[in-house]
């Protein structure tokens, strides 16, 4: 997403980070096979490091996005359901109705990406259409 925006000179309009909803992987880097997909790609990936989604993070933002109605249930649960109209699943700006299926599952990094930047895409045209 971060790519995406600063590829439209957008940079400065919108903050966008990325955080966990569960602790698992709290502290560690992208997982390399998607890192790999990423550099295939040519787009940057940087130092990031998970974080964990907290009640805050619903206060501070405009959007949480989820990939799959796990994702949404935490996000829910960690967030408080007050905030539920700020929830979406990354999919709904794609006009997808499936979920992003985890990769660290499946193994298949290369559709993730695909069905990731086509939300990433029509998360961008919604929030051209909002502002």
């Amino acid at each position: 997403m971060k790519y995406l925006i600063h590829q439209q000179g957008h940079d400065q309009a919108y903050f966008i980070d990325s955080a966990a909803t569960s602790t698992e992987e709290i502290g560690n880097p992208m997982y390399p096979p998607m890192r790999e997909v990423l550099k295939a790609h040519d787009i940057p990936t940087g130092d990031h490091r998970a974080v964990q989604l907290t009640r805050r993070d619903a206060e501070n933002y405009d959007l949480i996005i989820g990939f799959d109605d796990e994702n949404m249930y935490y996000i829910s649960a960690i967030c408080g359901r007050e905030n539920a109209a700020k929830y979406h699943r990354l999919t709904e700006f794609s006009g997808q109705k499936h979920e992003i299926d985890d990769p660290w599952y499946t193994r298949d990094f290369e559709t993730a990406f695909r069905e990731i930047y086509a939300g990433c895409e029509g998360l961008i045209r919604f929030g051209n259409m909002n502002n």
